[in-house]
């Protein structure tokens, strides 16, 4: 798997180059890619959101630094920005992918790293991410087109999580939100996180039983 690690990407731009290289993988041009990065202040909206769910005004996102875009990721509302580690897998799946495998496979790796970290979390039924009781620490929201992944993962490392108060975060209107740092107590290195995504990942989907044979 072919690594980038970018720093801090505005969300638009990072959005071009993936699907830049969503093309290149499409064409045979280049081998699985992980790209890693961070955003600044940034809202999105997937396919199932709705701008009702952001509840700052465009003045008030404007004065405060934040952007708000609507994407063509699946899911609703979230927040990215510094201290958030955010990954997106440019994946080749094959002809017939497994979506829901595929989902599960990135939750997991996650579940995986923040165990690195002396951190137990795990799935909640009827909701994609990856959750510590009742708090989201990594949302997750792609898109498979012609068996090509984009977009990711956003898990929340030393993220200001008062960010969310402004959003009804992924459209759950009960449950919260946590960071690695909340839950250690200290703030953990960013990079060392990245390193154990990469590890896991790597481990999760370079010989992963979810792609399936193109036919040429």
């Amino acid at each position: 798997m072919e690594l980038r690690r970018l720093g801090l990407v505005a969300y638009e731009e990072a959005w071009r180059l993936q699907n830049q290289l969503a093309g290149e993988r499409r064409a045979g041009l280049i081998p699985d890619t992980l790209i890693l990065l961070q955003h600044p202040h940034t809202y999105t909206i997937g396919r199932r959101g709705s701008r009702d769910h952001v509840y700052l005004t465009e003045a008030e996102l404007s004065e405060r630094g934040i952007s708000c875009l609507e994407v063509d990721r699946g899911g609703d509302v979230t927040y990215h920005g510094p201290g958030q580690l955010v990954g997106y897998p440019i994946l080749d799946l094959g002809i017939s992918p497994d979506v829901g495998a595929y989902l599960r496979g990135l939750e997991q790796s996650l579940i995986d790293v923040l165990h690195d970290f002396g951190i137990t979390a795990g799935r909640m039924e009827k909701y994609t991410g990856v959750w510590i009781g009742d708090e989201k620490i990594a949302a997750i929201g792609v898109k498979l087109a012609g068996g090509i992944t984009t977009h990711g993962f956003a898990l929340n490392v030393t993220t200001d999580l008062e960010l969310f108060s402004h959003i009804l975060p992924c459209g759950i209107p009960d449950k919260g939100v946590t960071s690695m740092e909340r839950q250690l107590g200290r703030a953990p290195a960013m990079s060392a996180v990245e390193d154990a995504v990469i590890g896991r990942l790597e481990g999760q989907f370079a010989a992963s039983s979810l792609k399936t044979a193109r036919v040429a």
